[in-house]
């Protein structure tokens, strides 16, 4: 299957439909941009966003940023991460190819698994973190002493929102927007009543740091965006309403975090908990907290849906109300049994394979020929070369910022020490990675075309 830049318009008997039970079916195109710009609006809207801050205001190992410096990181590395967001969305509208499917194009079939594999694990897994993060939410709005009723409650709604995943996507738009955005008004409000510390009073030392934690997030979901946007009436659409969408609620979520830490939560023991404590201390301040962790069920209802795809890019005649399923049920169990706190580390290492892979997608995609010659068949050859430059871009991250998981980090650490680097504070871990990615792949592919035109000769 070649890749298309037509437009394919929505017929108005689209209006209800769902994706095809196997990737052998149809794809219909039922999503406008208002529908795109209301998902990705939502994703962009999570729980995590706000305590994911104090990693911004206080990276790892650095004298805390200046409430300035964290915020410029903040917008900088949401742009810079929603751009490899939306050119993944771009293509999947393009091809109405999935994501992990659209990288047959880029690796062959069978190369491609490697991909699926890493995207399985890193989908599972945010999939089981949002579920704890919701049941722990939910239990700060109604206070219990077991948490496995509202674990299995919020795996039970994201499992029904997968299988119905248009329907699902339609549902944000209509219902939950317009409620988040007043929720996130009404918070911001309430915390600008009390004093804010100096916003020039910190170091800009760490900038990059901080940065990268914010670009991990926004590209750990370009391996979700074209399982979406395939869906989608137009490339247009699909580009415009997943960058501005998830451009904006990012920043504003980090930015809610920010104002949290500067006016009245500690940095001190359990953030997460004492966030949420702080939320719910504003006046009525259970009514925009519990708009807040409903709405979180779309990050794990997205996760979920993209774990169902991803597999069915292993075995494409799966059916994925089948699979959507197993993959909730399997979500919802381990989020009961694992502890996942340390978990997270992991899921951050494993977001930082996916800054170079789609580096590697868009300079072959978009800007070597590669979109007129894609071919997301069953049987699309392998293109083994094309590890090279992912590889090099990976291998570049981590000896800028091997990360904090230790028997990782400490492997990386030893190669930096081995060849004498020692990686300075304003070198940025995904900026590096992708350039590294990029630069490679335009040379692997000039070889390639140099190579195949001289054996047409």
């Amino acid at each position: 299957m070649a890749a298309t830049a037509e437009t394919v318009v929505a017929r108005p008997s689209d209006r209800w439909v769902e994706p095809a039970r196997t990737l052998a079916g149809p794809v219909p195109r039922p999503l406008s941009m208002v529908d795109q710009l209301a998902l990705w609006g939502n994703l962009g809207v999570s729980l995590l966003g706000p305590v994911g801050a104090l990693f911004v205001l206080a990276p790892n190992g650095v004298a805390p940023l200046s409430l300035v410096a964290a915020f410029t990181a903040v917008v900088l590395g949401t742009a810079l991460g929603t751009l490899l967001l939306a050119a993944s969305a771009l293509a999947g509208a393009q091809t109405g190819a999935p994501a992990m499917v659209l990288l047959r194009g880029l690796f062959g079939t069978r190369v491609s698994f490697l991909a699926t594999v890493l995207n399985l694990l890193q989908c599972l897994g945010w999939a089981i973190f949002e579920l704890v993060v919701i049941a722990a939410a939910a239990e700060q709005l109604f206070p219990s002493h077991v948490r496995w009723p509202y674990v299995i409650a919020a795996g039970v709604l994201t499992t029904v929102m997968a299988l119905r995943p248009l329907g699902a996507v339609r549902a944000l738009r209509r219902y939950a927007l317009v409620a988040v955005v007043v929720a996130t008004v009404y918070l911001f409000a309430q915390l600008l009543r009390h004093p804010v510390v100096s916003l020039t009073n910190g170091s800009w030392s760490g900038f990059w740091l901080a940065a990268d934690v914010v670009i991990a997030v926004a590209v750990s979901f370009a391996p979700l965006a074209a399982d979406y946007s395939r869906h989608s009436r137009s490339g247009r659409a699909a580009f415009l309403g997943s960058f501005l969408g998830y451009t904006v609620t990012q920043i504003a979520y980090y930015t809610l975090g920010l104002l949290a830490f500067a006016t009245v939560v500690s940095s001190q023991g359990d953030t997460q908990t004492s966030l949420f404590a702080a939320f719910l201390a504003v006046p009525l301040g259970w009514l925009p907290f519990g708009v807040l962790v409903l709405r979180e069920l779309d990050e794990s209802f997205t996760n979920v849906y993209s774990t169902v795809v991803s597999i069915q890019n292993l075995r494409p005649l799966s059916d994925r109300r089948v699979l959507a399923i197993v993959i909730g049920s399997l979500a919802t169990v381990l989020a009961l049994v694992l502890q996942i706190a340390d978990y997270q580390s992991f899921l951050y290492l494993l977001g930082s394979v996916f800054v170079p892979l789609f580096a590697v997608f868009a300079v072959d995609y978009f800007a070597m020929g590669g979109r007129r010659r894609w071919d997301c068949s069953t049987d699309a050859p392998p293109r083994w070369i094309m590890l090279v430059p992912w590889l090099l871009g990976f291998a570049a991250y981590q000896m800028v910022n091997p990360g904090s998981v230790s028997w990782w980090a400490s492997a990386w650490t030893g190669a930096q020490r081995a060849i004498g680097f020692v990686p300075p504070s304003w070198m940025s871990a995904s900026i590096t990675s992708f350039a590294v990615a990029a630069l490679a792949t335009f040379a692997v592919c000039w070889v390639v075309h140099r190579t195949a035109a001289a054996k047409s000769e």
